[in-house]
């Protein structure tokens, strides 16, 4: 362990989550109604359907499996000891990882594109977007580079965010990680940090 990782995975961590507490409360006492996404699809329709519907159900299924990964890492180990359904959920996390890709690719450029749609984003939407994009390719590829990600993701990720949660960080497991799978953590920090300042504080 050094200092930067100290400053990444203890840091970073607590202050992403206060950044959206306080920045999620205080945006929604200031602007009231105007809490929504300002969903593009009303300003254009036309093709932005499915890659809307490829990122929204691509994101909810790759999201609940990290989650489950992280509520109940004993039970994961347990599900997953069986190959065959190890390697069954391996290929449908990384299906959904695809769709994600696909989806937000296809609204980024259409967002970029499409002057009516550019009218009503920030550059903290392209922000988060651009890093959107970034962290879900750092997730397929170490879907494709560092199998069996359900395994470790319970055995190592699962502890060092409880470690988190009950306020004592345990990160000798992640500090020891890859860096693409650290690049991927400290993403996924950054983007909680930014929810509350771009349209996907709705969610």
């Amino acid at each position: 362990m050094n200092l930067l990782d100290n400053v990444l995975f203890v840091g970073l961590p607590y202050a992403a989550a206060v950044t959206f507490l306080i920045g999620a409360i205080y945006r929604y006492r200031a602007t009231g109604f105007k809490y929504s996404s300002l969903s593009s699809q009303f300003l254009e329709g036309g093709g932005i359907y499915i890659f809307a519907v490829l990122f929204h159900w691509g994101i909810l299924v790759v999201f609940l499996g990290h989650l489950i990964a992280f509520l109940f890492p004993a039970a994961t180990l347990a599900w997953h000891s069986d190959v065959t359904r190890l390697v069954a959920d391996e290929v449908v996390i990384f299906t959904f990882g695809l769709a994600v890709l696909i989806g937000l690719v296809g609204l980024f450029v259409r967002r970029i594109s499409s002057p009516r749609i550019r009218v009503v984003t920030s550059k903290m939407d392209i922000a988060i977007e651009l890093l959107l994009i970034a962290q879900v390719v750092l997730g397929l590829w170490i879907a494709l580079g560092y199998r069996w990600g359900y395994y470790w993701f319970a055995s190592d990720m699962s502890p060092y965010l409880w470690s988190l949660w009950k306020f004592n960080p345990q990160i000798e497991a992640v500090s020891a990680m890859p860096l693409v799978i650290k690049a991927h953590i400290v993403g996924a920090f950054l983007i909680v940090g930014m929810i509350p300042f771009t349209r996907l504080v709705h969610f």
